[in-house]
């Protein structure tokens, strides 16, 4: 959950770094394309499509959190919220050698659901797991986790690691690690007692 969260925050402050050189790309696809020049406005209007399309995409996975923490409990939630998170990070990751600026409106719209889905299961499932004592502690690591992801966003896209246009698809792919760590691990954690008792009404694998 920790790595979703994380996730979320890096996925948040990646984009920020590159714009200038996907910007410069949306322009070459498009005259390759077409045989002329977008307008600035057209740049601009893409731009702010990929940027603000991740938001839209968090709306979708917040709606859908309940649904898939009943449906099929907290920790196979979380597992879901990996499937559109890599499939993100393949379609930004691959988009310049496609030569497709499609690829990374789409790619962020896929990271945006499953940002909206960690943020919300992950506290669920964290609360519920996590022992009446440190129960705060536990839950205020999705915030803790996002803001470090953000500075990791951030330090990622310096012009001294990853922050140059050659690599600028590695960058906006990087939000795979963490999903991958995710995925990885969260199989060999238990599921949410409270998803146990109330909702499979498992009495014996709750305890």
């Amino acid at each position: 959950g920790m790595t979703g969260t994380f996730h979320y925050g890096l996925q948040v402050s990646i984009i920020n770094s590159p714009a200038e050189y996907i910007q410069s790309f949306i322009h070459e696809t498009w005259l390759k394309r077409y045989g002329s020049s977008p307008s600035a406005e057209m740049i601009t209007l893409m731009w702010s499509l990929i940027v603000s399309i991740y938001s839209i995409g968090g709306l979708l996975g917040s709606s859908c959190a309940g649904y898939l923490c009943v449906r099929f409990g907290r920790k196979k939630a979380m597992l879901l919220s990996n499937i559109p998170a890599l499939l993100g990070a393949a379609l930004m990751g691959l988009s310049r050698l496609c030569g497709s600026f499609e690829m990374i409106i789409a790619g962020r719209l896929f990271s945006g659901v499953c940002g909206g889905l960690t943020q919300n299961v992950h506290i669920m499932y964290a609360g519920e797991c996590a022992p009446r004592k440190i129960r705060g502690l536990i839950a205020i690591t999705a915030a803790t986790f996002s803001a470090l992801g953000k500075f990791v966003g951030f330090a990622l896209g310096l012009r001294e690691v990853l922050g140059v246009e050659a690599l600028w698809p590695i960058l906006l792919a990087a939000n795979a690690v963490p999903v991958l760590v995710q995925f990885l691990t969260l199989p060999f954690f238990p599921d949410s007692p409270r998803y146990l008792l109330i909702d499979l009404k498992d009495k014996e694998a709750c305890i």
